[in-house]
């Protein structure tokens, strides 16, 4: 039976990609060696850094005096990152889920921490609109795409600070203005890589602004200076990174990956907005189109247990809703096929029929 993975990450990544990983794994570039066994030194590794950063500026248009980094500990790292090389007294956060939330409470050891604006009150249920930046903020900080509870920010804002985003969850799947950020990251285990490497985009410029010490290996200017090699990088995850963007390219892009997201998304919404047996959480207009939540309409509440089994029994893997919310998510990647969200909408309508 096919399987359909609705895995919110590590999740879905192209066929292609996994299998000439695994052919890496195996044997690297014909050398007769694993690409887990080779040194990050290797004369025929830095080709692929070097391929994997020139992709991200070519298909994010990322213009000059930007650097692309591929660092370890994922976006939780550098939710302290980020303070320790940009905060100097002031930073702003927008409160949009549990990821945000994290991202400030670790902010909050560097500086003074405002919080401009939270939908908390309403279980991160909507991207609040209307709230003041201070001015004098070092950084306004975002969480573009709330993973555990489906809302997303689909448009580059426009504000009168430095703009620090989190892409962990949507990164490649619209286009974005990268000028409008100083600094851009993300773990990469939803539309890009394995888990176990974490891709920063930094301006170079608005680095060396803070006048506290910052260790070595937090400081993106180490990392900028070595090429992300300063220390052993991740290799695995970076070459199927470089193997993922290709794909990205050949597919036509972000474009085109944008064009596939709002269609995957139009579809499954239409049919939870139809089927009287759910009910999307989030409000209409701030629906992520990555991850999208939706719970048993009350009157089929005693029902869920029920859907979950009989979904996984016709091969849908990991729609069962994040525990803080519960639920059902289905994460519509960039690598996900239109098929297996169609398969998804059938099995949603013959429960229906069921029922």
């Amino acid at each position: 039976m096919k399987k359909h993975n609705f895995n919110a990450g590590p999740s879905i990544l192209p066929r292609e990609v996994i299998e000439d990983t695994a052919k890496a794994v195996l044997d690297f570039n014909g050398s007769g060696l694993s690409l887990m066994e080779i040194s990050h030194r290797a004369k025929d590794f830095q080709p692929v850094v070097d391929e994997a950063v020139a992709l991200f500026k070519e298909l994010l248009n990322i213009p000059e005096g930007y650097s692309v980094l591929f660092l370890g500990g994922g976006a939780s790292l550098e939710f302290c990152m980020i303070p320790f090389n940009f905060l100097e007294k002031k930073a702003a956060y927008l409160n949009t889920g549990v990821w945000a939330k994290k991202a400030m409470k670790e902010a909050k050891g560097f500086g003074e921490v405002v919080e401009v604006a939270s939908s908390a009150e309403s279980t991160y249920t909507y991207i609040p609109k209307d709230y003041t930046i201070p001015a004098d903020a070092d950084y306004f900080h975002i969480t573009t795409n709330n993973t555990i509870y489906g809302t997303e920010l689909k448009e580059d804002l426009n504000v009168n600070v430095p703009m620090i985003a989190d892409m962990s969850s949507d990164i490649f799947s619209r286009s974005i203005d990268v000028s409008k950020y100083i600094c851009i990251y993300g773990g990469a285990q939803k539309n890009l890589a394995p888990a176990g490497v974490t891709f920063v985009i930094v301006k170079n410029d608005a680095l060396g602004k803070v006048s506290r010490y910052i260790p070595t290996m937090l400081n993106y200017q180490t990392h900028i200076d070595g090429g992300s090699m300063f220390n052993t990088p991740p290799v695995l995850p970076i070459y199927s990174a470089m193997l993922t963007l290709r794909w990205i390219k050949a597919q036509g892009g972000v474009k085109e990956m944008e064009r596939r997201a709002i269609e995957k998304a139009d579809m499954l919404y239409a049919e939870i907005d139809r089927n009287k047996m759910f009910v999307g959480t989030a409000a209409k207009e701030d629906r992520s189109r990555m991850n999208i939540c939706f719970v048993m309409s009350p009157e089929y509440k005693e029902l869920e247990a029920d859907f979950q089994k009989f979904a996984t029994e016709r091969g849908m893997v990991g729609i069962k809703g994040h525990r803080s919310v519960g639920g059902f998510r289905a994460s519509c990647y960039n690598a996900m096929p239109k098929e297996s969200v169609q398969a998804l909408i059938d099995c949603m309508q013959e429960f229906e029929k069921l029922h």
